[in-house]
């Protein structure tokens, strides 16, 4: 049983004690499921989590009432890595692919809301490109004003979601100024035409991701999120919100490796005595126990800050996913050395785990430009 004694730390109120120890009885009956065929169980793993209520948590109501609660999102995502990647993978995406319209959106575009958090429409965040990921002040993608449409042309590339998604939330070039000033929003239905779906990529632990071609795609103008030029503060708000989520997923992945670990160094022998006997072994422990405790503080402090009602927790974000999923690679890597071959193993837990974390150490910004965020806001004194 994976240690829960995080939950009595001051960050959490009731409400969110109740609402991981309900999570975690629901994962106990529902997860892991097949993944045999990954689209099928996106789609079903959505389906069942909107009708079971935890996908109401994804997106604020569509009438616009409520908040989004960081907190409660970072522990649904954690409770779910921990069961299962993929569960984990079909829920952030909800959240992510309509965080837009959850903070900008207008009264008709928050209608899709009402079906994304019941589990009948998936949605998808369309901001990375073949020349463009975290620099996202770079993006090539146009959108011209044609009377009272927008014509979208360009390319999207590993997008979460692609191929699956019922819509997506793009972000183009309108030209209203150089650079990030120059950005917007629009909310593009996935049987708009000239949106294709050129390419699914296919990555090391299965997920739906797609390069998308936009050839002459109207969209009319209420399909704009927010104002002209707004586009990359919607991005960086969303992510802002979504970041930290991103490292207690990778918390819960660290966190099933050090329950795995401690089970196998309990039960396993060497030399007559069980491994976890040896010193060098409980050094591995302990310093798995370190960074998941560490990474646990950082991932909820950044959640309780904006809670709290932090306008941006820019460097609080960037430190917890930084940590998390860096410390998290860490702590798997042990628990594969622990488990000798087993580790190695194709369909074994550990194994599973190993390539899982690798691509959180790269989405949502990358390691590296975390550590730019970070020392950016530390010099600038924020």
């Amino acid at each position: 049983m994976a240690d829960r004694s995080f939950l009595d730390w001051p960050f959490f109120e009731d409400r969110h004690r109740a609402l991981a120890d309900g999570l975690e009885e629901w994962c106990k009956g529902n997860l892991p499921v097949d993944h045999a065929d990954v689209d099928a169980a996106c789609r079903g793993l959505v389906a069942r989590l909107g009708q079971d209520g935890w996908l109401k948590h994804s997106a604020i109501e569509p009438d616009g009432v409520g908040r989004l609660d960081v907190r409660s999102l970072c522990l649904i995502r954690e409770t779910l890595a921990r069961h299962d990647g993929l569960a984990d993978f079909a829920f952030a995406m909800q959240g992510l692919g309509t965080g837009a319209l959850s903070l900008f959106g207008s009264t008709e575009q928050r209608q899709w809301l009402a079906r994304t958090r019941a589990g009948e429409a998936l949605s998808a965040f369309a901001l990375s490109e073949p020349r463009s990921g975290s620099d996202v002040a770079n993006l090539e993608m146009i959108a011209v004003h044609d009377g009272d449409h927008y014509v979208l042309d360009g390319e999207k590339t590993w997008i979460s979601n692609g191929g699956i998604a019922d819509f997506y939330c793009v972000f183009a070039r309108t030209g209203e100024a150089d650079g990030a000033r120059g950005l917007s929003a629009f909310l593009v239905p996935a049987e708009t035409p000239g949106l294709e779906i050129a390419e699914r990529l296919e990555v090391m632990a299965p997920h739906p991701l797609a390069r998308l071609v936009f050839k002459g795609v109207h969209v009319p103008a209420s399909a704009m999120i927010g104002d002209a030029g707004q586009g990359f503060k919607i991005a960086m708000s969303v992510l802002d919100v979504f970041r930290s989520t991103v490292g207690a997923a990778a918390l819960g992945f660290a966190r099933r490796a050090l329950e795995e670990s401690l089970n196998r160094v309990q039960s396993r022998e060497l030399f007559g005595a069980p491994l976890a006997e040896l010193q060098m072994v409980q050094g591995h422990i302990a310093e798995m126990g370190l960074d998941v405790d560490a990474s646990a503080l950082l991932v909820y402090r950044a959640a309780w800050t904006k809670d709290m009602g932090a306008p941006r927790v820019s460097r609080e974000a960037a430190m917890a996913k930084l940590h998390a999923t860096d410390h998290a690679q860490e702590v798997i890597d042990r628990a594969v050395q622990l488990h000798g071959g087993d580790g190695v193993r194709s369909g074994h837990i550990v194994e599973r785990l190993y390539r899982e974390i690798r691509a959180l150490r790269i989405y949502e910004g990358a390691s590296d430009v975390q550590r730019i965020v970070i020392a950016r806001q530390m010099i600038g004194g924020n």
